[in-house]
């Protein structure tokens, strides 16, 4: 069988199948950087909320290199791969299939959703992982998420609605969680600082 070519001529089958193949291969690789980029970025959250809780344990708690509590910071690297990476990274997936585009008014359209729909059931949830590592029983986890859940969501709304504007509006989806990540260190600080405060 011949295929008919962009200019009208017939192509060779075999031809055509390697072209086929080209597309199939380009196709292949484009979907494994994709895998890629969201595995760097889960990786990147990971890290970032251990130098979160670093920054947190040295220059807001100031227990110097002696005093610093490993361990803690491993959980929250933890909490960082296996919670926050994979899960904000797929809300932001789901956010720019319920309203695509990158016009201002979508920007503004995202961040209600994320500040009003996500970011406070996230919170809770972060909070409550945060107090099950710490070895909190339930009754415990959840006197402690009463009594630091409404402090840090206000804090939450004082950061980030700018931030997410700007990362609607000017950054790409796949790069989305990271540029998050980097400007949320200082979060991740205050969350550590918060979570681990007993």
């Amino acid at each position: 069988m011949r295929h008919l070519a962009a200019a009208g001529g017939p192509v060779p089958q075999g031809r055509c199948r390697q072209w086929c193949c080209r597309q199939a291969e380009a196709g292949a690789a484009s979907r494994a950087l994709r895998g890629l980029a969201a595995e760097w970025a889960v990786l990147v959250a990971g890290a970032l909320m251990g130098a979160g809780d670093v920054i947190a344990q040295q220059l807001v708690e100031q227990r110097g290199l002696q005093g610093h509590h490993g361990p803690r910071t491993l959980k929250m690297m933890a909490i960082g791969f296996c919670f926050v990476g994979p899960v904000v990274g797929g809300w932001y997936k789901i956010l720019d299939q319920l309203i695509p585009g990158t016009t201002k008014v979508v920007a503004v359209k995202k961040m209600v959703l994320d500040q009003g729909g996500f970011a406070p059931c996230f919170l809770g949830c972060f909070l409550a992982i945060t107090g099950a590592m710490n070895g909190l029983s339930v009754e415990e986890n959840w006197s402690k998420i009463q009594q630091d859940y409404t402090d840090a969501l206000l804090t939450n709304y004082c950061i980030w609605p700018p931030v997410q504007i700007a990362n609607f509006y000017f950054v790409p989806l796949k790069h989305r969680l990271a540029v998050v990540q980097c400007v949320a260190i200082v979060w991740n600080c205050y969350l550590s600082w918060k979570a681990n405060r007993m």
